[in-house]
């Protein structure tokens, strides 16, 4: 019976499973940052893995991790693959974003990329860039300022 209170990773399906990433905090040093995220792994029978990632010198730890039911050792194994995409799409190491018009422009192509995949376009911006959603907004909102996004709401 021990075998039922398993999250049991290896036999689920992908499309089943649900991840979120999310910023915790930021501590920024003298030659860079160290930053923390929240991931989420769900599925819909109620099974959920939530870990703290910390992202320093180019590499991603796992600081943390907690798992309703528990995590088997091969769960444990399997588990970089389920959250290691969206972990690093979220907080793989960015470049600088550029300022002024290339950065407007960048924002637009995120945007735009992000609207083609039927994804959240202000999020996309936010992953891109490293910012809040409200100064990611302010940048979205630049862009269009600029002519690299259509205006929000056509006048009639």
């Amino acid at each position: 019976m021990l075998e039922a209170s398993f999250v049991h990773l290896s036999g689920r399906n992908r499309p089943d499973g649900v991840v979120s990433v999310w910023p915790a905090w930021e501590v920024q040093e003298r030659g860079g940052a160290t930053a923390w995220y929240n991931a989420r792994l769900a599925f819909p029978d109620g099974a959920r893995v939530d870990l703290l990632a910390v992202v320093t010198g180019g590499h991603v730890l796992l600081e943390e991790v907690r798992a309703q039911p528990a995590l088997s050792l091969d769960d444990l194994t399997v588990l970089a693959d389920w959250i290691e995409g969206p972990l690093f799409e979220a907080c793989g190491a960015r470049s600088a974003w550029p300022q002024g018009v290339e950065g407007s422009r960048r924002v637009a192509e995120e945007y735009r990329a992000a609207q083609e995949r039927g994804t959240d376009p202000v999020l996309a911006v936010m992953r891109a860039t490293g910012h809040s959603r409200r100064r990611s907004l302010k940048l979205i909102a630049q862009a269009r300022d600029e002519g690299f996004l259509a205006p929000r709401h056509q006048r009639r």
